[in-house]
């Protein structure tokens, strides 16, 4: 009987403690920050948008110097970025844009690796990877096959991007 009661007394001992302790820790994590607010584990992490969104701000330089790796004519004059910024089903996060003001005809997209700070693919629009094309690879008459495909405006146009004409 004596070591029953020494048993329960122990007993409510320590859940007085865990008890106290538990209103203690409870005290010190709502308690306001020196900035003013609370101190959450919410309000400290970020949402995965936003960790895309300034990785891809990041990477604009990378994905511009890639762009302008790929222009041998020199052709990009300005690159504009969207400012929508999404997250791919497989997780890349991708970005997309255009160059010389001409969204509808010279766009482009990039998947970027998070994990790997790189990336991944780009594709860009035909209109666009046309101009990215170097003739000296092929054939002559495939320059010429591809030329005679366009109209007289768009052939003059091209020329004059791909800096053969002025």
């Amino acid at each position: 009987m004596k070591n029953t009661v020494k048993f329960l007394i122990v007993l409510a001992i320590i859940i007085i403690i865990s008890i106290s302790a538990l209103i203690s820790q409870n005290k010190k994590l709502s308690k306001p920050n020196d900035s003013g607010g609370k101190n959450t584990v919410q309000e400290k992490e970020k949402s995965e948008q936003q960790k895309a969104e300034e990785f891809a701000k990041k990477m604009r330089p990378k994905i511009e110097k890639d762009l302008h790796e790929m222009d041998i004519h020199h052709f990009i004059k300005d690159i504009t970025f969207e400012n929508e910024v999404t997250i791919s089903p497989m997780g890349f996060i991708v970005v997309r844009g255009y160059v010389n003001d001409e969204p509808e005809k010279f766009n482009f997209s990039a998947s970027l690796k998070y994990r790997t700070k790189e990336i991944g693919s780009m594709s860009y629009s035909a209109e666009l990877g046309d101009r990215f094309e170097n003739w000296d690879n092929f054939d002559p008459q495939v320059k010429e096959d591809y030329l005679n495909s366009l109209s007289k405006k768009e052939r003059e146009q091209y020329l004059k991007d791909i800096g053969e004409k002025e």
